[in-house]
């Protein structure tokens, strides 16, 4: 059976808030949080909204699905209810993701995927990040006099991106792990674009939030304008030719995306984008590939923390920051604890000096990998944690490094969009993957159906600083440094919770406070995911407007932080797997969890 629901009626499931832009190094706000759904679903996800409404998490004990749309997890939800694997599902999910959510990601952008094999007891990594094109140069993002252009000069239009990685994770994903037929996984998000979806009231509030930029392109101008109208929540959207796209993947694979019609649309887009053409070409296309990579863990009390390492310093950073409060019993000190928080905020300060410093992809550039949490570098750094108050100054450490190359520090921009899945099926194969287009709306660019990532922006847009190169500087065939943090916590070598998030460079603290919640303070991964968010990653500590961490504002700055209230608008996705399943979608989104 089948209920229709309306935004009125589902208001009080998910937090409300502006969206908001700024020009400045990631300080922009996220995707704004939605006051509601506006879609047919089935009872199981009704329940789901209504548990995740009242701070429960949902239970299950064969399989289950956690992403950011109840009608991506419904997809998701069926294909693992008729026997299919984790990686099966993903494929099922992000497909309809990329229509019914196409701001955060799609076959226009790119993705990292954790994944544990339960018959090999095994944990590996597949990269999908996008790639800068052969023809990019280190001074793309620069003006003629050498200096930086301004964020969205470089983000609308084609300078800004980079060769898609997305469709060619999900089949590799899929030749690996998967046991479903591949056309089969596409037949739920031809089906909505074909019939059409109810736009949600998310959907709808972004779109007339941005919709300057969304006017710049006929073809992007056409589909979320219609006649010069942001689409409203709750309008019937059909997109005949994402179907058309989708079909292709079903028939002819990934191999149909970065070649033939699709490809040569891509390029034409990308090199014509009135203003401001980029490089890309159908040679960056064809000789994409996603890349397997071994896991980067880092130990947190009894646990292995355990995610994507470089091109990301999502693991890294998160594993740093816990790493470094593995000396400190914030179990004793509780969520209400200002010095708890004050440890937290400057652990996380320390790392992201380190992340800043040193970063970057490294195919391309030398990195201290194992330095970077290796115990006793970390137990060294978490002794400037022991003062009574705030950091003064944070510098970058010295991680055990296999050269003496020097780096700069890096000040590229990080913009929020993005998307988190997490999936556990029925053998125990458990799947952890963020995926994302970049900034909402990536480049603004739409091309068959989808949106075109501006992946590129990631990069640092200057080479050097006082003589100095920076890491993560952009460079031919290069991918761009993520925060992306798709994690699976081991114990004893098992799995025993999947979590991510979107949200930009603050990804890494909402992924670090979630894990200290649930880890330290007892709290389910329903209440760990909608505890209130409080972040410092620069100096200054963003604290979640309108819930309970305001309350800690006084307190954190009278131990002499620069404390910000602001709409902290995550999307956490976890799944803890003892004793059955439990899973947590994140209140200030659209998602749920959803099992058997």
């Amino acid at each position: 059976m089948r209920v229709l629901f309306s935004g009125l009626t589902l208001a009080a499931l998910a937090l409300a808030g502006p969206l908001t832009a700024q020009e400045a190094a990631d300080a922009v706000a996220p995707e704004a949080a939605s006051e509601g759904q506006v879609q047919a679903l089935t009872e199981q996800a009704v329940a789901a909204l209504e548990a995740k409404a009242a701070g429960r998490p949902v239970s299950a004990q064969n399989w289950m699905v956690a992403a950011a749309n109840p009608l991506a997890v419904e997809a998701g939800a069926r294909v693992l209810r008729n026997g299919g694997s984790a990686a099966d599902a993903m494929v099922a999910v992000q497909v309809v993701l990329g229509l019914v959510e196409p701001q955060s990601s799609g076959l226009g952008g790119g993705a990292f995927l954790v994944w544990y094999d339960a018959a090999t007891r095994s944990l590996t990594t597949l990269d999908g990040r996008e790639t800068a094109p052969r023809a990019a140069t280190p001074t793309l993002f620069q003006d003629e006099n050498g200096e930086p252009l301004k964020f969205f000069d470089a983000v609308v239009g084609g300078l800004s991106v980079g060769t898609p990685g997305t469709p060619a994770l999900l089949e590799d994903a899929h030749r690996r792990w998967g046991r479903t037929p591949w056309p089969g996984l596409f037949e739920d998000a031809i089906r909505l674009a074909e019939e059409g979806f109810a736009v949600s009231p998310r959907l709808a509030g972004l779109v007339a939030a941005d919709a300057e930029r969304l006017s710049r392109f006929p073809a992007t101008a056409d589909y979320f304008l219609p006649g010069g109208t942001p689409i409203q929540q709750g309008q019937r959207l059909t997109n005949p030719d994402y179907a058309r796209t989708l079909r292709i993947l079903a028939r002819e694979g990934a191999a149909g995306f970065y070649g033939g019609e699709i490809a040569a649309d891509i390029v034409r887009t990308v090199r014509n984008a009135p203003g401001n053409p980029g490089v890309l070409s159908g040679a960056d296309l064809a000789l994409y590939q996603v890349i397997e990579r071994e896991p980067v863990c880092a130990e947190y009390r009894a646990y292995e923390v355990c995610g994507m390492g470089p091109p990301s310093s999502g693991a890294l950073t998160v594993g740093q920051i816990l790493g470094l409060l593995n000396g400190f019993d914030l179990a004793a000190l509780g969520p209400d604890s200002a010095e708890a928080w004050r440890l937290i905020g400057d652990a996380s300060r320390l790392a992201f000096a380190d992340r800043g410093r040193y970063m970057a992809d490294s195919d391309f550039v030398p990195m201290p990998t194992q330095g970077l949490v290796d115990p006793a570098y970390l137990s060294a750094r978490a002794a400037l944690l022991t003062g009574p108050a705030a950091l003064t100054e944070v510098a970058p450490g010295m991680p055990e490094f296999d050269h003496a190359l020097k780096w700069a520090d890096d000040d590229s921009i990080e913009l929020p969009s993005t998307s988190h899945i997490s999936i556990v099926d029925a053998d125990g194969n458990v799947l952890s993957m963020t995926t994302t287009i970049e900034n909402g709306f990536g480049s603004r660019l739409m091309t068959n159906g989808f949106l075109l990532n501006n992946e590129l922006t990631d990069f640092s847009f200057r080479t050097h600083r006082d003589g100095v190169p920076i890491a993560n500087r952009l460079e031919p065939g290069k991918r761009p440094r993520s925060s992306m943090s798709p994690t699976i916590v081991l114990q004893d070598g098992a799995p025993v919770l999947a979590i991510g998030s979107p949200g930009g460079s603050r990804i890494i603290g909402y992924v670090a406070k979630s894990i200290i919640a649930w880890a330290d303070w007892d709290m389910d991964v329903q209440q760990a995911v909608a505890l209130p968010h409080l972040v410092n990653r620069f100096g200054t500590y963003d604290v979640e407007a309108g819930t309970e961490a305001e309350g800690l504002a006084d307190a954190l700055t009278e131990l002499g932080f620069e404390v910000n209230a602001r709409d902290l608008t995550s999307g956490l996705h976890a799944i803890e797997i003892r004793d059955g399943l439990r899973g947590g979608a994140d209140p200030r989104r659209e998602g749920i969890a959803l099992g058997e």
